[in-house]
């Protein structure tokens, strides 16, 4: 058999499609047969819920909807400038467009002009403050979409500005002390003087710098938002959205009204990735002014370009850091600061930072360490969250660091990463005083490192690139630790109602969003066993503002946990109501009463559930219950920056092995392979697909997917898939062997599972560091290449000729 480096793209394509294919086929027919064997509803592989729908175009995204009669358009004008001052605004010549029926500028908004999310700092229409490029000026409404994007694209004529020079780089803003908010330190000592004494006494030293990039969250569906006047000045917003209750309390400011006259709704998204946490509420609160001042349907769908230039997206960060460490590689004091690219605003960008400060030991002991946080104030989009939300910022500066370390002491980066480890009993507390009592990352990094052949395949490297002068093999292993709850504590609650109907079949209502993750079918899942009913008994409808109230975002992993929860308490409660009906009915204890395989078991005999719920119907028994959940045992104080920000951690890590073209800077991922932690799995098949998904999607970041703006105008050139560049499935290995690590969640999670949306993002790192070996290599492993993220081919070359030119 060929190694993966001598297949061509064609050859690597049509392996890579037997494995998907194998494991499907695999997954489905272990699916089949625990259903069949074991009556179980959670723990099984089952198809997302909506899969037959998206296979057949027929799941309906918001511009799927029917268009109301009377249905208008909407489209932004955008600031050609970064930052200015808006002097006059000449908008005759567009509101004569052809099919333009009004124009909206900041003053006719009749409630608040902003639509921050923390802070109110973000306005919805430029109040004369212009920010950066892109940002909108002006709303056009017109019968037709078109005829909106062509009066709205005389902005650039319309607008007086004058211009102001910008702040376009998280250093500048450093170097002039321009913060959206106030910087954040997070210190530990473990010995008198701290840090600074540990580092200065240590047998080593480091003292360097690193950068990586921001990440468009390029979801297949863009913002959109369809607002839909209602009686009595109310309004329904269809939103595509992953935060419904923050969209509808912000409207409802723009707007000038309660909460409870803005209804949003959202039956799922094409996407997210967190660009539609905060980011959504811009475009549903134009919507719904346009709406409700003309009162008519307003739609306002961006296409791709102009979603690129007002939104915002992953934060870049820039790193500057001293290390003192052992001839072990243990890190025995460690400063580092932390300055992101906030863009224009606060948005989120300040729990962006605690969760980077937080995940900066990432899987490692620390005893002494000082972090310092700082959020620059750009004229650029407002950056916001990304799955992973600073966890993949903070935890690849230490991975960074440790590399560095490995290299320096000529010994396997591994060794020295294993060395840091995290204890069982001792050295297991957090730089913010967590304890952490779930660690399984030293078994499961062994059972990866002995099941992917590392060390064998460590020597193979070694023996290739003796004998390749131009080709460089790298291989790297990188482990990870990710806390799983909101940064703040009350954000972790959530709701759900649960509707049983005469004919056994059952409806669910719940605060999280489905975006593809597989929520809804969770959920259901959660349900269904809860009840002991077939899956399909189940249908989880569209995430509502009138149904459950006051919800946190579908965000921060916490979607299953939360909402699993939630609707797990509802349908128990209805199950001991059932139970009390047959015990009453039959005779027997209530508490005896079994309910598995559609069917209720009470006294010795066996009902069908159905039959049962028209018997307690008849009996006059609510059929139908609310449920909440709020996770146990948190707090923190952020000011101290110490307290328990997460219930528990999950852990993963990964093998990647690269061939680096020393000649193009090009390169090629050629095997990986992962073990990754979800704790007692709801649903394997689903999470095998986050898993795989997160780590081509954290790839394209350390990679392909780079972010420029023009140095002088502000403007965001890479803003559209011609010049941004995310991974395709020919970039997806030709082995790529995802397995998960089994054992159940220490901490009482919804059936003792573990969250997977935002953790194997981290996995990753390791074909960053596996580039970064193969560089290495070029020069014997003697020096760290000066490689930056993203490793394009054009900084993969710059770091070849450093190391190069450093040993000649």
């Amino acid at each position: 058999m060929k190694h993966p480096h001598e297949l061509s793209d064609v050859q690597m394509a049509e392996t890579f499609a037997d494995y998907r294919r194998n494991t499907a086929t695999r997954l489905d027919e272990a699916g089949e047969a625990q259903a069949q064997g074991q009556g179980a509803r959670v723990g099984v592989s089952r198809k997302h819920e909506s899969a037959h729908l998206h296979v057949a175009g027929e799941a309906a995204y918001i511009d799927d909807l029917p268009e109301l009669e009377g249905t208008l358009h909407c489209a932004l004008g955008l600031s050609p400038v970064a930052h200015g001052r808006l002097t006059a605004l000449a908008l005759e010549a567009v509101r004569a467009m052809p099919g333009v029926v009004e124009v909206i500028t900041a003053a006719d908004i009749p409630g608040v002009n902003d639509c921050g999310s923390i802070i109110h700092d973000d306005p919805i229409l430029c109040d004369g403050e212009i920010r950066y490029v892109g940002q909108p000026l002006f709303a056009v409404i017109a019968r037709t979409r078109e005829e909106a994007r062509r009066a709205a694209a005389l902005a650039k004529s319309a607008a007086s500005i004058e211009v102001l020079p910008p702040v376009l780089t998280p250093q500048k803003a450093h170097e002039l002390g321009q913060y959206v908010m106030p910087p954040m330190h997070l210190e530990r000592s473990t010995h008198e003087g701290g840090a600074r004494a540990a580092i200065a006494g240590a047998p080593h030293r480091l003292k360097d710098s690193f950068e990586v990039g921001g990440q468009e969250q390029f979801y297949l569906e863009g913002q959109i938002s369809y607002a839909i006047p209602k009686e009595d000045g109310a309004v329904h917003i269809h939103c595509s959205t992953q935060h419904p209750s923050e969209m509808q309390h912000l409207v409802a400011h723009a707007l000038g009204l309660a909460s409870h006259a803005v209804q949003v709704e959202c039956r799922r998204m094409g996407g997210g990735f967190g660009g539609k946490e905060s980011q959504s509420a811009l475009f549903a609160c134009v919507a719904a002014v346009a709406a409700t001042r003309l009162r008519r349907p307003v739609k306002l769908r961006l296409d791709r370009d102009d979603d690129f230039m007002i939104t915002g997206r992953r934060h870049c960060f820039w790193y500057e850091y001293e290390v003192g460490y052992d001839d072990e590689g243990r890190v025995l004091g460690a400063e580092i600061s932390m300055v992101s690219r906030a863009g224009h605003s606060a948005d989120l960008s300040a729990p962006v930072m605690t969760r980077a400060l937080c995940h900066f030991d990432n899987a490692y002991w620390l005893p002494d360490v000082s972090m310092h946080g700082y959020m620059g104030k750009t004229n650029t989009q407002s950056n916001t969250a990304f799955r992973g939300f600073g966890g993949p910022q903070g935890a690849i500066a230490i991975e960074n660091i440790l590399d560095t370390v490995a290299r320096a002491l000529g010994r396997d980066p591994l060794d020295v990463r294993r060395a840091n480890f995290y204890g069982q009993e001792a050295r297991n507390v957090t730089p913010y005083e967590q304890t952490v009592t779930d660690n399984v990352i030293h078994e499961l990094v062994a059972e990866l490192e002995a099941s992917s052949d590392y060390r064998a395949r460590r020597a193979a490297a070694a023996a290739f690139n003796a004998q390749s002068p131009v080709l460089k093999r790298g291989l790297a292993l990188t482990p990870l630790k990710f806390g799983i709850s909101f940064n703040v504590a009350h954000f972790n609650q959530a709701g759900a109602l649960v509707h049983i109907y005469t004919d056994g079949s059952i409806l669910v209502n719940h605060g999280g969003t489905e975006m593809g993750q597989g929520l809804n079918t969770k959920v259901a899942q959660v349900v269904a066993h809860e009840l002991g009913v077939a899956f399909e008994r189940v249908r989880v409808t569209a995430t509502d503002t009138s149904k459950v109230a006051n919800t946190s975002a579908t965000a921060a992993s916490t979607g299953a946990d939360l909402n699993g929860k939630a609707a797990q308490d509802a349908a128990r409660q209805l199950r001991e109501r059932l139970a009390e009906c047959a015990a009453r009915l039959h005779g027997g204890d209530a508490k005896s009463v079994r309910f598995a395989n559609d069917a209720v078991e009470v006294n010795g005999q066996t009902l069908a559930f159905a039959d049962l719920v028209r018997s307690a119907y008849l009996q006059r028994v609510q059929l139908w219950s609310d449920g909440f959940y709020a996770t146990p045992g948190l707090h923190w104080d952020g000011k101290a920056m110490k307290g328990r920000p997460f219930f528990y951690f999950a852990y993963g890590a990964a093998v990647s092995e690269v061939v680096v073209d020393t000649l193009t800077g090009e390169w090629k991922l050629l095997r990986a392979d992962v073990l990754h932690d979800v704790g007692r799995s709801l649903n394997p098949a689903v999470d095998i697909g986050q898993v795989e998904g997160a780590f081509i999607q954290g790839m394209g970041w350390l990679t392909t997917e780079e972010l420029v703006w023009h140095p002088q105008s502000g403007k965001l050139t890479t803003h559209a898939p011609s010049t941004y560049k995310i991974p395709t499935a020919n970039d997806c290995p030709p082995v790529f062997n995802v397995r998960l690590f089994e054992g159940d969640n220490y901490e009482d999670s919804i059936h003792r599972s573990k969250a997977v949306g935002e953790p194997p993002l981290l996995l990753p790192f390791s074909v960053f560091f596996a580039i970064r070996d193969a560089v290495s290599s070029a020069a014997d492993h003697r020096l760290s290449p000066p490689l930056r993220a993203p490793a394009t081919p054009e900084a993969i070359l710059r770091a070849v000729e450093a190391v190069q030119g450093h040993t000649r």
